[in-house]
């Protein structure tokens, strides 16, 4: 298991449209893959579990990936919030 905290960078934050962005991504891989906030822990492939996390500009997220691709997984997660899911620096 590998867990990489991320801070969400654009200035909506985690909405729809980055929401789906990241299950996209995660459903890529084999791993289970978890997002964290403020206690909660919701499945990284579930929008609906995504959207009920409300993380705004600057919330601290803690992805979590375990199984056989999982370091894959983290890198390609970590880089979708990095590129502002992409949708620009400035969403």
């Amino acid at each position: 298991m590998i867990l990489k905290e991320v801070t969400i960078l654009n200035k909506q934050g985690l909405h729809a449209r980055p929401a789906t962005a990241l299950v996209n991504t995660a459903a890529k891989f084999k791993s289970e893959i978890f997002i964290c906030r403020d206690g909660k822990k919701v499945n990284g492939k579930s929008i609906l579990g995504l959207l009920v996390l409300a993380a705004e500009y600057r919330s601290k997220l803690l992805i979590e990936a375990d199984g056989s691709d999982e370091k894959e997984a983290i890198a390609a997660l970590e880089q979708l919030v990095l590129d502002h899911f992409g949708m620009g620096a400035g969403s």
